[in-house]
């Protein structure tokens, strides 16, 4: 059985074990290695630190591993055991048989083999002599080992100050806060960096309404005039028949005119033959009509006639110019009623269209910041795990590292105990000695 091991094997699993003493494990490396502490055992009391026969197999710290040498003797499971005290009581050493090897017993039954018969012989005197020389063979290999021991701390000092720091741990706590402050000052230009874009949006966004504004207006003003080249030759067919009218008015006024001139050629005529013409006859008939009356009676009829007609075509042209100015009126009153309502519907539509761009641009603007603000909280997350990663492995090591010390400790309080129990024994067989001494 080799000491200090784990899972069995060869190698040096712990510190060392003092008998009588405390009990002291120092690994910090793996289960299978140890961290520059001594090994063996104490010049004290019975028992030491356990070596096993073979190689001493691997010594690791973190993840280096070096080849470490064996220690011969000192064994429990192959090579000598001393006995127990250096010199005995009353300057008289007292030897016994081998422990864990020869032809004794093993040391898991916690009993004690000699040469040939072991401790519970007839002849005890012989197996204290034993016991004693063996116990100073075995302080003699507790030097030695020590030796050893302080020989292999100060390659294990002269490795790591070629390897790494083996020093206490730096202070990092001020690099945290730096970090904090950083990581703050981050965030803050974060911040205003995503307002200057929502600006910027704004900005743009303002931009566009006031362009789809421009191209609105510049839409009605072309509308408006195509509206206005539209009725310019409805403009001049009124023109042209407001001449046709005033023509006729005039051909119609020059036609009375003439008749007014006829009527009084024809009067003089009349008038100038009555006054040179007069032929006196005598008919024997009956008296005729007064041809002044008549004529007179004429000229009021035609007089009549004219100004009948010159009301029913000024009647006419009025009421023609009325129909056209209402025909006039009421398309001018359509074609503003209709660009009116043109208006408002371009108002309207101008309006939606501004409003959809801006719910568009929010819309927009807030995916930004939705994507911003995942993948900074995924971001988060991940160091965040990347930080608990590494805890949880460390936590795991450690949890292994402490049942492997308890399995450890539990392995050495037995040892211990045994040890103890073994010691009490040796102390017995000893008065048991000295008596017999004495009686003799």
């Amino acid at each position: 059985m080799s000491c200090g091991t784990k899972g069995g094997g060869s190698s040096i699993g712990g510190g060392r074990i003092c008998g009588g003493g405390s009990v002291k494990i120092t690994s910090s490396g793996s289960s299978r290695g140890f961290s520059g502490k001594s090994y063996g055992g104490s010049r004290s009391g019975c028992g030491g630190g356990g070596f096993s026969s073979g190689s001493c197999g691997r010594i690791s710290r973190g993840r280096i591993s070096y080849g470490g040498s064996c220690y011969g003797g000192g064994s429990y499971g192959g090579g000598s055991y001393g006995g127990y005290g250096g010199s005995g009581y009353g300057g008289v050493c007292y030897g016994g048989g081998s422990y864990g090897g020869g032809t004794g017993y093993p040391f898991s039954s916690g009993s004690f083999g000699g040469g040939d018969g072991g401790l519970l012989s007839s002849n005890e005197k012989a197996t204290m002599q034993n016991l004693n020389d063996r116990l100073a063979n075995y302080l003699d290999q507790v030097k030695r080992l020590e030796d050893e021991n302080c020989q292999l701390e100060i390659w294990i000092k002269e490795w790591y100050q070629k390897h790494g720091d083996i020093g206490p741990d730096k202070d990092y706590g001020h690099y945290y806060q730096e970090i904090d402050q950083l990581y703050n000052e981050l965030i803050a230009e974060t911040d205003d960096y995503n307002k200057i874009l929502l600006n910027i949006d704004n900005t743009r966004m303002t931009a566009e309404d006031f362009k789809l504004k421009y191209n609105t207006e510049a839409g009605l003003r072309q509308n408006v005039e195509a509206d206005i080249n539209g009725l310019r030759p409805l403009l001049d067919q009124l023109t042209l028949a407001k001449s046709d009218l005033e023509m006729q008015f005039e051909s119609l006024k020059e036609e009375l005119i003439c008749l007014k001139k006829n009527h009084e050629e024809t009067l003089r005529g009349l008038r100038s033959q009555r006054g040179h013409g007069d032929v006196s006859v005598e008919v024997n008939a009956a008296p005729g009509q007064d041809l002044k009356q008549r004529l007179d009676q004429l000229r009021c009829e035609y007089e009549n006639i004219i100004e009948q007609n010159r009301k029913e075509v000024e009647v006419w042209y009025e009421s023609k110019m009325e129909e056209v100015r209402q025909q006039v009126s009421s398309s001018d009153q359509e074609i503003t009623s209709s660009n009116h309502h043109l208006s408002e519907l371009r108002r309207e539509y101008q309006t939606l269209e501004i409003e959809l761009q801006s719910q568009i641009s929010m819309i927009q603007s807030l995916q930004t910041n939705l994507e911003d603000t995942e993948r900074r909280y995924n971001m988060q997350l991940q160091q965040i795990q990347a930080m608990i990663e590494p805890i949880e492995g460390e936590l795991a090591s450690i949890r292994c590292e402490i049942e492997s010390q308890n399995q450890e400790y539990q392995l050495l309080l037995g040892i211990k105990t045994r040890l103890e129990q073994e010691i009490c024994q040796y102390r017995r067989l000893l008065e048991e000695g000295q008596q017999e001494m004495y009686v003799d």
